[in-house]
């Protein structure tokens, strides 16, 4: 099957340091270095661990701050903070950490009591400067202290999104209870700033304290060395997935393969055996070492490769862990097979391929998978990722569940080509100085005679926050993909809906400008970007307000290239090149900017499991709302002009019965009306 999402990458000199040391997105952060609250939102292998030394070490060294606490979700990730040398490479102070206050270099138990005691004693020794520790271990020594303990510190948590607004979050309640209840100075870091599930990671009222500092797949991708193009491909399997794993499972890439959860029904019930299984499959073991850490010898082949047991959890697994935090050469691992480890942090830079069994429901998590692969290392020109997941067959009594996962699965998909399409910024006009220029990129938001409020722009500036809740939306996602959804609802409806949860006390006039930004952004990322005028290729044809099919006008402009105004930007919608300008809603309202994705997989699945699809996501639709209904309203009008009735909702065709269940909506909603009409009576 092809790839969902086939990137090319422009590498540049982009990746230089400065004069301090820092790569360009740790200037970035910090810039923001005096801000108390900082979220530093960049994919893996950025540079994240180390933006945060050059912060806090400026906060102990020149900001009167007294201690740094850095918290990972697990042990292997405490390695990227070990001690640093920085100031070889410009910086003034080096990253030193005590052996006895990294309380992730030994041991496995994350919520080791003596671990807890040394955060405790960290705190009361005067000296001591920085400790690096687990979430757990945080947490519970959190639990035994005053929150004022916390006073003077950086708090620095790594991995932001293991925290919610949930009150039964722990990590979240530490987080509230240290923002409110004591002067401690907040760091954090995050791949992916949203869960798996639909809990936000922060109140409004807390995540607009921080200062956001904002890094995107495609800024880092692009500043890569060696790596050049990223493919992200789904392929189905009938039966079990190790008849199939060979399909997928080149020995000769270094892989990491993530086995599915022994609950889930992917799982054949015995991880262990599948390890071995897999391990048959590509050769003969011939020896094991370090722990876990077997040798195979390929079949037909007298080539020996390396191969790291992590779902055994014995206790060999400490010394596997120890191994793979010292490689230092490409030859020292070929394959890691993992079940729940091997995810976010966790640093492998040889690896070229992430194999995952099984559908994923989170999304964070499957970024972060993709992310093991995505660091730039001597060699290594292309990275994928591979999601080996059940063909849904429409016979199968599962099979809602099965095409919910799909369309998790494709909704990844989305949300990679988001991230990795070249950023688009939008600018208040009333933000520009008198004769300011903007940069290519940018497209300028008139609001002259409504300017937006701070907190709408804002939102303006973190709409990637919007767009990873739409995105998640699965009912939504589904029917925008399927054309059981129209555009014009996302527009009209569930983007509204979206920006009134993340910012409430914006007036309507704001919330329907920023609905209709995020929309042309999505618009101009599933359509490949912007173009200037003076890329365009020779044989464009633009189209102009006006222009006649054949080629005449009706009175305004022409239809060269050369008769557009100057310095316009273009987005290709089907064979013709729009003018930013001319986008507007009533154009953007015709188009299905995630129709892509579906299209794609359409050309490897057969017809019956399509309209499996179709006729599931249309079942999972919730009742239709009024205001969806209002929102098509002059649709059905146009329909029923055309057709002299109104639409049916029992319609073989798809549109008419979408337009059908709006009509019985509103035919609803008024007799819900006439009947309160009649109570007052």
């Amino acid at each position: 099957m092809p790839n969902l999402v086939n990137v090319h990458f422009n590498t540049s000199t982009g990746n230089k340091n400065n004069d301090l040391g820092m790569r360009p997105m740790q200037a970035k952060v910090y810039e923001e270095r005096n801000q108390q609250y900082i979220l530093i939102k960049a994919p893996p292998a950025s540079g994240k661990s180390r933006a945060l030394m050059f912060v806090a070490l400026d906060k102990l060294v020149n900001q009167g701050l007294k201690k740094v606490i850095v918290a990972v979700p697990e042990m292997s990730i405490g390695s990227s903070f070990k001690d640093t040398d920085l100031m070889t490479y410009g910086f003034y102070s080096n990253w030193s950490v005590e052996e006895k206050y990294n309380l992730c270099s030994t041991g496995d138990d994350q919520a080791d009591p003596s671990k807890v005691k040394a955060v405790i004693q960290f705190l009361d020794d005067a000296n001591a400067k920085i400790l690096v520790c687990t979430h757990a271990t945080l947490r519970f020594a959190y639990r035994q202290l005053s929150v004022d303990k916390f006073n003077d510190c950086v708090l620095a948590i790594d991995e932001f999104h293991h925290t919610s607004a949930s009150g039964d979050n722990q990590l979240g309640n530490l987080i509230d209870g240290v923002m409110n209840h004591s002067t401690a100075h907040i760091i954090a870091m995050t791949g992916s700033y949203f869960r798996g599930d639909t809990v936000p990671i922060l109140l409004p009222q807390d995540e607009a304290k921080f200062q956001q500092v904002t890094y995107s797949y495609y800024e880092q991708l692009n500043s890569y060395k060696y790596l050049k193009s990223l493919g992200i491909g789904y392929h189905f399997y009938t039966g079990n997935y190790l008849t199939a794993i060979s399909e997928v499972l080149d020995p000769n890439k270094k892989t990491i393969i993530h086995i599915p959860n022994v609950n889930s029904k992917e799982s054949t019930g015995d991880k262990y055996l599948e390890v071995e299984y897999i391990i048959s499959k590509l050769g003969e073991e011939v020896s094991r070492e370090n722990g876990d850490i077997i040798n195979v010898k390929l079949h037909g082949s007298n080539k020996v490769i390396k191969v790291a047991n992590l779902v055994d959890d014995s206790k060999t697994r400490p010394e596997v862990l120890n191994y793979l935090r010292n490689i230092e050469h490409p030859d020292d691992m070929d394959i890691i097979i993992a079940l729940g480890m091997a995810k976010e942090g966790f640093d492998w830079e040889y690896c070229e391929h992430a194999l995952t069994i099984g559908y994923r429901s989170s999304m964070t998590e499957v970024i972060q998978i993709i992310g093991r692969a995505t660091r730039d290392s001597e060699g290594k020109s292309h990275a994928q990722f591979t999601n080996l997941i059940a063909q849904p067959d429409a016979e199968d009594e599962e099979v809602q569940g099965s095409v919910n996962n799909m369309i998790k699965a494709i909704t990844v998909s989305l949300l990679m080509e988001q991230v990795l399409a070249p950023a688009v910024n939008f600018k208040a006009r009333s933000d520009l100085k008198p004769g300011e220029e903007v940069s290519g990129n940018t497209i300028v938001i008139d609001d002259v005679d409504s300017p937006l409020s701070p907190e709408a722009k804002k939102v303006l500036a973190n709409q990637d926050n919007i767009q990873a809740k739409l995105l998640q939306d699965i009912k939504t996602m589904g029917g925008l993909m399927t054309n059981q959804t129209l555009p014009e609802v996302l527009l009209d409806v569930d983007l509204p809906k979206l920006i009134r949860e993340e910012s409430p006390n914006l007036s309507e006039n704001e919330v329907d400008t920023l609905a209709e930004v995020i929309f042309k952004q999505l618009v101009i990322q599933g359509n490949g970007g912007l173009v200037n005028e003076e890329d365009l290729p020779d044989d464009a044809e633009p189209f102009i307000p006006g222009l006649t099919e054949t080629g005449g006008t009706t009175g305004t402009g022409g239809g060269e290239k050369g008769d557009a105004e100057p310095d316009k930007k273009f987005v290709l919608l089907g064979n013709k090149f729009i003018n930013i300008a001319d986008l507007h809603v009533d154009l953007i309202k015709e188009i299905n900017p995630f129709q892509n994705a579906f299209e794609v997989l359409s050309k490897s699945v057969d017809e019956k499991m399509l309209k499996t699809l179709q006729d599931v996501v249309k079942g999972m639709k919730s009742t239709m709302k009024v205001e969806e209904a209002m929102a098509l309203v002059d649709r059905i009008a146009e329909f029923k002009t055309e057709h002299d009735r109104l639409p049916s909702i029992s319609s073989v065709d798809d549109y008419e019965s979408h337009l059908g269940e709006a009509v019985e909506c509103l035919r609803k909603e008024r007799q819900r009306q006439m009947m309160r009409l009649l109570r007052h009576d």
